[in-house]
């Protein structure tokens, strides 16, 4: 099959989220499938400067009554496939995608609806007609409406897919401020007291609606879970699937992970013991390979948990046991985390930052994983927490659900999952994971060497989405 992916970021050339990991991953596991994929996408400023492509073809022009929009494509063959960039600069050609450093670009929705549309206008351009465009998050929602409402009937036939990453991020603009769909002669249904809504635009129009994992996809069927959405979602369950993200173990091996001090495996897990001391010395607590370690490595808002964790931090280190937290965010958060650790400096380290190293030391050098999430779409740390034998902590939500495994019977556990969105409920989940880590150590290492067994692909992701997409042909 002929398969388009529209995306705004694709990990690798440009990346703000766990969607570059997606636009990187799917695609190539489909290729290898023998799937014939083409990319389009927006030609960033940080694209250019790493890329500097030149003009492919002639310049292209897009017309919406009383504006011209001009516009060229750029092309990359990035790892056998093909790679379309819609070069826009008064659009793309920033220093942020989506965002400056404190706020989001005003013009967001004029942004990607023009990108929405350039890309339909490109595959004409470039005499490609695909059998399935697969769309991601509200930076592509609108494309569905409108290849509907497209009156030239060269996509006949071509249907799509519309995958939402996270339904907290909607995409709603005033309509005046989309001179690009504001005289669109079908937009009036989508128009809300004057705001167009592109996720649920997306939902309505597109063929077939995908999310990252089957406990989210049935989330999205509840109001706190849809944020707002589920009426439109529960009209259309019937098309809805989840289809569980994969792992990209060639970044994440502890047998091969170049920023470790010691790389370990299944049968040799003595060697994370080096790591732990790793972490511990970088992170400025007492080196004691027997304290349990708890760490956690993510964006400091209140989705990720920190209303849970905040309120529980002096009932924790009451108990033997060190904390890391590594992240950016909340400006609040980091000044409580911040003060905590000046409080506690033996127990508790925060490093307010992010970097790879970090990151996967925490991964490496952690007896536990935290993962108290308000909601989580997927979430691929828990997923990286598995493969490393670091035990995850995590809330039953989104794909933590479908991924984490905590069995009455501890033959079966692969960690410890708390249902109850409170302070309380979460410390008494830690206080089980902490007795499990003092009370049986050969119990423990037979759940870390569990996890590290377990795996989540993107070969199984792939498999799942071309069975969807033959479905969808048939």
């Amino acid at each position: 099959m002929d398969i388009v992916f529209a995306i705004s970021e694709i990990e690798e050339l440009v990346k703000t989220g766990g969607l570059a990991d997606v636009g990187k991953a799917l695609p190539l596991a489909l290729k290898s499938l023998g799937e014939n994929i083409t990319i389009v996408m927006p030609y960033y400023k940080t694209l250019k400067e790493q890329l500097d492509l030149p003009e492919y073809g002639e310049n292209h022009t897009l017309f919406t009554e009383g504006r011209v929009y001009h516009f060229q494509i750029k092309h990359l063959q990035w790892h056998g496939i093909p790679i379309y960039f819609i070069d826009a600069p008064d659009f793309f050609m920033r220093d942020g995608l989506y965002s400056d450093a404190f706020d989001a670009f005003e013009d967001n929705g004029e942004r990607f609806s023009f990108f929405s549309g350039a890309v339909l206008h490109a595959l004409k351009a470039l005499a490609i007609k695909p059998h399935i465009i697969h769309c991601h998050d509200w930076h592509t929602a609108m494309l569905p409406f409108l290849l509907t409402n497209d009156k030239t009937g060269y996509f006949f036939g071509t249907k799509t897919v519309f995958t939402i990453h996270n339904a907290a991020f909607q995409g709603v603009h005033k309509l005046d401020a989309i001179p690009f769909l504001r005289h669109h002669a079908d937009i009036g249904s989508q128009v809300h007291g004057g705001y167009i809504n592109m996720l649920q635009s997306g939902i309505e129009f597109a063929n077939k609606i995908t999310t990252v994992s089957p406990n989210y996809a049935r989330e999205l069927l509840t109001d706190l879970g849809s944020h707002g959405l589920h009426e439109r979602l529960v009209r259309r369950k019937d098309d809805l699937s989840g289809i569980l993200n994969g792992c990209d173990y060639t970044q994440w091996n502890p047998q091969t992970d170049s920023f470790l001090p010691e790389n370990y495996s299944v049968d040799n897990l003595h060697a994370k013991q080096s790591c732990k001391i790793a972490l511990q010395h970088k992170s400025g607590l007492p080196e004691n390979t027997d304290v349990p370690l708890i760490g956690m490595v993510c964006r400091l808002t209140d989705q990720k948990g920190f209303g849970y964790i905040l309120p529980i931090l002096d009932d924790l280190i009451a108990h033997n046991v060190q904390m890391v937290i590594v992240g950016t965010g909340d400006p609040k958060v980091c000044m409580d985390l911040g003060e905590f650790a000046q409080q506690h400096p033996s127990q508790f380290a925060f490093i307010n930052g992010f970097s790879s190293e970090h990151a996967h030391l925490v991964e490496a050098g952690a007896d536990f994983f935290l993962m108290p999430s308000q909601f989580e779409p997927c979430g691929l740390n828990q997923m990286y927490s598995l493969a490393y034998g670091t035990i995850p902590i995590v809330r039953s939500v989104g794909g933590l659900k479908d991924t984490v495994l905590d069995s009455t019977s501890s033959e079966h556990r692969t960690g410890f999952v708390f249902d109850e969105p409170s302070p309380s409920a979460l410390l008494s989940c830690i206080r089980r994971a902490l007795l499990a880590y003092y009370e049986d150590r050969g119990a423990f290492r037979a759940m870390q060497i569990r996890g590290m067994n377990t795996r989540f692909t993107w070969e199984a992701a792939a498999e799942n989405y071309r069975t969807l997409y033959q479905n969808m042909m048939s």
